[in-house]
């Protein structure tokens, strides 16, 4: 689910199979701390039938098919490391392609149309792990994740730390720092030094474009110290930066300030490596049924890309869960077109799914009767979230979702309570969430209905999420019981492996998302309405997308 910032890797392929998981099982190091539980294997009718209702194509998604995908997912991400040495499947490196030319292979062992639609991005990614150490007085190295996270911008210096005017410690209990924010607080400032800012006020672009100008080699930004304000963060930067930026905790700050002594330090050596690439290229895998109507086409779509590492969670699991219902309906011909759609991109912005829906030509656009998305979908403490876009709620916040045209509102409540019917069925309660950060998000925008299902993911759980779902507050996988964030959108951490993942509520809610793709399949409410369907406003303002999560820009 996208509100981030990413990386790369590479080779594969195969068609999993409930035979193959026992082999697949031994051969990644990660698949044995999350082995899934054991199964009744799936009927052999599976394989070779015309799953044409939903109870048919929801019988045929077992846990053995999906872990399958699921490890080798992980095997793809091993084999490919990105640029900073650690496992990936981010989108523009070798890993992501690899993943794209394995589902492709699949879908076209099963008899699908496909086509990997390439885009261009700007890519961006460290190479190797960026350093903070310190010389003197007291040497040791900052860790990275923990102590200090990197800015995207690079260079390498050692240098003595020279703290900017307009510092607050201690911290008062309400925000009150301006440190940075003005050429004055340089006053004296010796170029060539590392600058030390506290968080607070104007914008870090600001902060680090006076401390250019007074000529410092580095910046090291650490958090205000308020509530809330304590910890390591990230923080957005204009793009233009020439020197590294760091931004820490706010006890390192502290610590790095009360060791200053005038011309003397304390002494840092900061590195931090990248490369960028302004016109990398990346990939959408879709693949249409062969039969269906052509002009009532249901996507089914998640997201391919990951950020950080190897993604698994975020969103091997919900690329995992449409590859096995598409391999399950390679039989089916449904009343409505399918086109599954793996998107890249989406943890930079919804790269991908902004890139198809801008540049479909507007009659192909209007075929597309519905969406479903399936984004994150094996978390440990989960929620069991349906997409809505008049009810649903922003994960994140809990806020109100972006408004969409309320006219997808009444047909995409029909593809939301196939979900709700299903988890309704097997006992389980549900939580509305809007599309924001989702792919679906740019269909509603659309004008198209969509629907889809999530089971949450990062920090934090409420009060509320456990009176429905049971589990802990706090985080929703990484650490559980914790709340320092979990393993997706936490960079330095490349912890979302398989083993980040519940093989359990991953059955479980790809058999809930097969019961709405089973129904709209062969649905006529919403595909022969003359009112639904896609549209885009002609000259209308694009939609903004929301900053990579955990990123601030002050």
């Amino acid at each position: 689910m996208s509100q981030r910032h990413g990386r790369r890797r590479g080779a594969g392929l195969a068609v999993a199979s409930a035979a193959a998981v026992a082999a697949a099982l031994a051969l990644s190091p990660v698949a044995t701390s999350a082995a899934p539980p054991a199964s009744s294997p799936k009927a052999p009718a599976c394989a070779h039938r015309v799953n044409n209702t939903p109870q048919k194509l929801v019988d045929c998604v077992t846990t053995a098919d999906l872990w399958a995908h699921m490890v080798k997912f992980q095997q793809i991400a091993d084999d490919n490391p990105g640029a900073d040495g650690h496992p990936s499947r981010n989108s523009g490196e070798p890993g992501y392609k690899a993943s794209a030319d394995y589902v492709a292979d699949i879908m076209r062992a099963a008899g699908y149309d496909v086509t990997e639609q390439e885009y261009k991005f700007d890519y961006f990614s460290f190479v190797g792990d960026p350093v903070m150490q310190e010389e003197s007085p007291t040497p040791h190295s900052f860790v990275l994740g923990t102590d200090f996270v990197p800015g995207q911008s690079v260079g390498t210096t050692t240098a003595k730390v020279q703290p900017a005017g307009g510092i607050v410690i201690p911290a008062t209990p309400d925000p009150s720092s301006a440190s940075g924010c003005s050429a004055a607080d340089f006053a004296g400032f010796t170029p060539g030094n590392i600058a030390l800012i506290q968080r607070g006020t104007c914008t870090f672009v600001q902060k680090v474009a006076n401390a250019e100008a007074a000529g410092a080699s580095a910046v090291v930004i650490f958090n205000e110290g308020n509530p809330g304000r304590t910890g390591v963060f990230s923080g957005s930067l204009s793009g233009d930066e020439t020197i590294p930026v760091l931004f820490t905790t706010y006890a390192v700050g502290t610590q790095l300030y009360g060791e200053y002594v005038p011309d003397t330090g304390p002494v840092l050596t900061i590195d931090v490596q990248a490369i960028e690439d302004p016109n990398r290229s990346d990939w959408n895998v879709i693949a249409d049924s062969k039969g269906g109507d052509p002009n009532n086409i249901l996507v089914i779509d998640a997201h391919l890309d990951a950020i950080y590492g190897a993604g698994m969670l975020d969103n091997a699991s919900g690329s995992a869960t449409i590859l096995d219902i598409a391999q399950q309906l390679q039989n089916t011909n449904t009343r409505n077109k399918l086109r599954f759609i793996w998107f890249g991109g989406e943890e930079l912005g919804l790269l991908g799914s902004d890139y198809y829906v801008n540049n479909l030509p507007a009659d192909e656009l209007a075929k597309i009767k519905f969406d479903l998305d399936a984004d994150v979908t094996a978390t440990p403490n989960y929620v069991a979230g349906v997409l809505d876009p008049k009810d649903g709620v922003n994960l994140f916040s809990r806020d109100p979702g972006t408004p969409m045209p309320p006219s997808i509102w009444a047909p995409s409540a029909i593809g939301r309570d196939f979900g709700i019917d299903y988890l309704n069925s097997i006992g389980k309660n549900h939580i509305l969430f809007s599309a924001d950060g989702t792919d679906a998000f740019m269909f509603q925008q659309a004008g198209i209905p969509a629907s889809g299902v999530l089971t949450g993911q990062d920090c934090c759980k409420l009060a509320s999420d456990v009176a429905l779902f049971g589990g802990t507050e706090g985080n929703f996988e990484g650490t559980v019981p914790g709340d320092d964030g979990g393993c997706v959108d936490n960079p330095f951490r490349w912890c979302d492996n398989l083993s980040n993942n519940d093989p359990e509520v991953l059955t479980w809610m790809s058999k809930t998302f097969a019961n709405m793709v089973g129904h709209m399949a062969y649905d006529t409410q919403v595909f022969n309405s003359t009112t639904s369907g896609g549209h885009l406003k002609k000259n209308g303002a694009r939609p903004k997308v929301a900053l990579p999560k955990g990123m601030v820009t002050s």
